[in-house]
């Protein structure tokens, strides 16, 4: 997880999420269920920012937008996905099996399957005032915010003939609604007739503007002639404009919807769309979904991905792991860190006596190599088989012996169990789990007596905000396994002594970067004697 500041940085994951909003977030989830890696690239615009609170949601009625997406941003980190803030500004095909997603900023991704979970932006009528309210006091759909305005004066501004369609439901909330045709629609329409015998009041004439009272809420809207309507609330339909341009140069075009008011992609019932491997979920897709459906259709798309990943692998006889082409792809150039041992193992081990030592991530083997110089017998662990080529070629170069393992710390029995007087994991980028398997591992390695060293990054620079419109973030450090996901399972035990715990400017080491300023430290000792509780996972 350590970048260059200077350095872009390519990706490689089974799928790109490109939205990461309740239907991005919902796919995500569930190909992370089936350990697919997935990263989510988020621009931070979902389609109801200005409303306050989301409804119709089961189990999450009237909760804030913003609290439901970190929910579900955390819980697609709990399985390894990742959730970057950023910008695709173009995905391209590169080859048969696979595209490339350009962000702002020069990172890329590469990935085998595309979901397009970009939303839509609403058009709103030019009426002066009417963008202050939207999301308050101006609503669209009587179901999201239609119970909130309910008995109160609703002006329902009519755009379109389609705009009449949720009148008689805005009627059912409030005796006090006035249909006001603005424009596209003729006052001899069946359906106004209709309104206006059930005792609707329908004004003719457009409107120039809503105006806000004392208190910042609606107080009326007034038309071109001068005339006002008194009004608490404003109903409008907005046009929409589906988010596809950064698929334009894949041939993916929106369709005209059949409502009229805008364009959508579209897709067959498993969410593919007309371009093989790029799928489509949410208001994309489907302009009608609230939050909740976006949601359950997200979920559904990201289960058909899964579906068309597992049919291609069978075909192949293949099991491929994306986490780890993903770090085979970043070894594979030239060498990406400095080759030197990491500050903070040199001061926390220097002048220990050696024994068995498990380096865990170990990439290009600066922590191992100068382990072994110091007497260790180093058995030098990663995911990436290129990193270990690196490792072993110069443990050969300076005549050390250096034990290469490839190995996923999220297997099933990963390493020995008690075998390591040291178990040191330095900045290691392991996925997730939620179950905290790795965790687990790590800790079953520790021999009684010996001691286990993590140290990571301080994530809150790395949670600061940007903006997308010209920076992306290439990596989620909240998708991998955190300091504190050890100190969980360690504080209180009477198996471990938590001997360091604190954050500290980082000495020099693998490299300097300016993004990279503090360490956070965890050393624990693991006591001798005494049956040791099994942490989760184990």
């Amino acid at each position: 997880m350590n970048e260059h500041a200077h350095r872009t940085v390519e990706r490689h994951c089974d799928v790109a999420v490109v939205g990461g909003s309740a239907a991005g977030l919902a796919a995500a989830l569930q190909l992370g269920r089936q350990r697919r890696s997935v990263i989510v690239v988020d621009a931070g615009e979902p389609r109801n920012a200005p409303a306050a609170h989301m409804h119709g949601y089961l189990g999450h009625e009237g909760l804030p937008p913003a609290e439901l997406s970190a929910i579900a941003r955390e819980e697609v980190r709990s399985y390894g996905g990742e959730v970057v803030a950023g910008r695709v500004v173009d995905v391209a095909r590169i080859d048969g099996a696979h595209f490339r997603l350009e962000l702002t900023g020069g990172h890329t991704i590469v990935a085998r399957r595309v979901l397009a979970a970009t939303g839509l932006v609403d058009e709103l009528p030019d009426i002066d005032g009417l963008a202050d309210h939207w999301g308050g006091d101006a609503v669209h759909c009587p179901f999201c915010h239609g119970y909130e305005v309910r008995d109160r004066r609703i002006v329902q501004i009519v755009t379109h003939p389609m705009g009449l369609h949720p009148a008689e439901l805005f009627r059912q909330l409030t005796d006090r609604l006035t249909l006001v045709l603005h424009a596209g629609v003729d006052a001899g329409n069946p359906e106004v007739e209709a309104l206006r015998a059930a005792g609707v009041p329908v004004v003719e004439g457009r409107v120039r503007r809503v105006v806000t009272g004392a208190d910042c809420h609606v107080a009326a809207v007034e038309l071109t002639d001068g005339r006002r309507l008194d009004a608490d609330a404003v109903a409008v339909g907005p046009r929409f404009r589906a988010r596809a341009e950064p698929f334009a140069s894949l041939g993916l075009k929106p369709a005209e919807h059949q409502s009229g008011l805008g364009d959508f992609v579209e897709t067959d019932a498993t969410g593919a769309t007309a371009i093989p491997g790029v799928y489509a979920a949410g208001n994309v897709a489907d302009p009608s979904q609230q939050v909740l459906p976006a949601a359950a259709a997200g979920s559904r798309v990201g289960a058909m991905i899964s579906f068309s990943l597992a049919h291609e692998d069978i075909e192949s006889a293949a099991r491929p792991s994306a986490n780890e082409a993903d770090w085979d792809h970043r070894y594979g150039a030239d060498q990406f860190w400095s080759g030197n041992p990491n500050g903070t193992l040199v001061i926390e081990v220097g002048g220990r006596a050696p024994g068995r030592a498990l380096d865990v991530g170990a990439g290009e083997g600066g922590d191992a190599v100068w382990l072994a110089e110091q007497g260790w017998e180093v058995t030098a662990s990663d995911i990436s088989q290129r990193a270990l080529d690196r490792v072993a070629a110069e443990a050969e170069r300076r005549g050390l012996r250096i034990e290469c393992r490839r190995a996923d710390a999220n297997a099933l029995s990963p390493f020995e169990r008690e075998a390591f007087d040291l178990v040191s994991a330095q900045y290691a980028s392991v996925p997730r789990t939620a179950d905290g398997r790795a965790v687990a591992n790590l800790l079953h390695a520790v021999a009684p007596g010996g001691t286990l060293l993590v140290v990571s990054h301080d994530p809150e620079p790395m949670r600061a905000p940007i903006d997308t419109q010209a920076q992306s973030r290439p990596f989620d450090p909240g998708s991998y396994v955190r300091l504190d996901d050890f100190v969980a399972v360690l504080a209180g035990s009477p198996d471990w002594e938590i001997e360091v715990h604190e954050k500290r400017p980082r000495p020099p080491g693998a490299v300097s970067a300016s993004h990279h300023v503090d360490d956070i430290v965890l050393r624990a000792r693991r006591r001798v004697g005494g049956p040791w509780a099994t942490p989760a996972g184990g």
